[in-house]
């Protein structure tokens, strides 16, 4: 037997300390989420998509009845910038979430498994590393790829 130790770096940000472009983003994820679609779990999740030519792509996740059928707001986001977008790799995603009450999530919450699979996909579909931003009310976690998730 043998022992793996694996560590990902993670840099936890004030919102105030984040560049410009990252705020915008992060704003643009957080603005997402009071479009989302999210009567059953009352959670609400918006997702942001900076594109290497500045644009952003926003995504919601988006509820069904007949689950698992809806979709998150990450695979929202990157489905679309993708279709819309195909020559334009990811330079980075942002993910906020909030309560029905309007609350932001006091810590950051971290994507699903399928929304992971398709955030390495994309990366490796443009062999570049896409930065992963998960924010809260309090803080915001960067993180450099996708595959150190």
């Amino acid at each position: 037997m043998k022992t793996l130790t694996i560590e990902t770096p993670i840099k936890v940000y004030a919102y105030t300390e984040l560049c410009a472009e990252e705020r915008k983003l992060t704003e643009s994820a957080l603005e997402a989420t009071l479009r989302s679609y999210a009567p059953y779990s009352n959670f609400h999740v918006g997702a942001a998509v900076l594109l290497e030519n500045g644009v952003i792509v926003t995504g919601t996740n988006q509820e069904n009845v007949a689950y698992p059928s809806g979709l998150c707001a990450e695979r929202t986001a990157l489905f679309y910038a993708n279709s819309q977008y195909p020559q334009q790799a990811v330079k980075a995603l942002a993910i906020a979430a909030r309560t029905s009450e309007g609350y932001w999530t006091e810590t950051p919450i971290s994507p699903c498994g399928a929304c992971r699979q398709v955030m390495t996909e994309t990366e490796n579909r443009y062999e570049k590393p896409m930065k992963v931003l998960l924010c809260s009310a309090q803080e915001v976690f960067v993180i450099e790829s996708a595959k150190d998730l």
